[in-house]
């Protein structure tokens, strides 16, 4: 009799345990199900905004050195035409510089200055490499005064002036390739590991209400915006274009 008992207990416990997974399962099925069954049409429409999500110090100066690439892009086509003598927008030159002096520079680098290399400095760490970014946001800074003196239809139409200008370009592009890589792969992995954990997230804070004070609540979108509007002055905006033929 109690083992009879036992017997039926155990198969209760078993059916109760068979009905809370069968549940859990369906469950879960329906959660699968609404994330697959809406289709490709409407996906845009469910996916969440993501533009004001919190990003640490790191992805957001990581993200920004996404934009100088693609101005280096600009340049390195506005070089080949330059070299070909082939005609270009003027404007696509000017637009490019003028994203390079007012976010680059004049915000990027400034946080860099600011927040990152006097802590670096302070600590006694990677000083050299420091010193080198500092000197090369000067000489940046340099060559985009050049660049814009130069990014007009009238400048275009000397040859010596085209010649210097290739020539600029050129050095902007050599430099900052390297200078992007060498922040992205030793400076800022090393800036998270020499600040709290709390200083940290309060930098992320910091670096967004500047963004957003000096353009506005979507600031970085609209840049990325003004960026593929040169890309299309020049014909460089399908990425397809730039896939190896092999």
């Amino acid at each position: 009799m109690a083992r009879t008992m036992q017997t039926k207990l155990g198969r209760r416990k078993f059916l109760e345990a068979t009905v809370r997974s069968a549940t859990t399962l369906a469950a879960l099925g329906s959660v699968g199900y609404a994330a697959q069954g809406k289709g490709d049409s409407d996906s845009s429409r469910n996916r969440p905004d993501t533009r004001h999500e919190e990003v640490s110090p790191a992805e957001d100066l990581m993200r920004e050195h996404g934009v100088l690439n693609r101005v280096l892009l600009v340049y390195d086509e506005i070089r080949g035409r330059l070299t070909a003598g082939k005609a270009f927008p003027p404007e696509a030159l000017s637009g490019a510089a003028g994203v390079i002096r007012e976010f680059i520079e004049d915000y990027h680098e400034k946080l860099e200055e600011d927040y990152l290399f006097p802590r670096f400095e302070k600590a006694g760490k990677l000083l050299d490499l420091v010193k080198v970014l500092r000197e090369q946001h000067q000489s940046g800074r340099r060559l985009t005064e050049m660049i814009k003196g130069r990014a007009t239809p009238a400048a275009m139409k000397r040859a010596a002036d085209r010649k210097r200008l290739n020539e600029h370009l050129r050095l902007f592009v050599r430099m900052y390739r390297p200078h992007e890589s060498r922040e992205d792969t030793v400076l800022f992995p090393a800036f998270r590991a020499l600040v709290s954990t709390q200083e940290y997230g309060a930098l992320g804070e910091a670096f967004e209400e500047k963004e957003h004070a000096l353009f506005g609540e979507d600031g970085f979108e609209r840049i990325v915006g003004k960026v593929a509007r040169l890309e299309g002055l020049l014909g460089i905006a399908d990425l397809g274009r730039f896939t190896a033929k092999v």
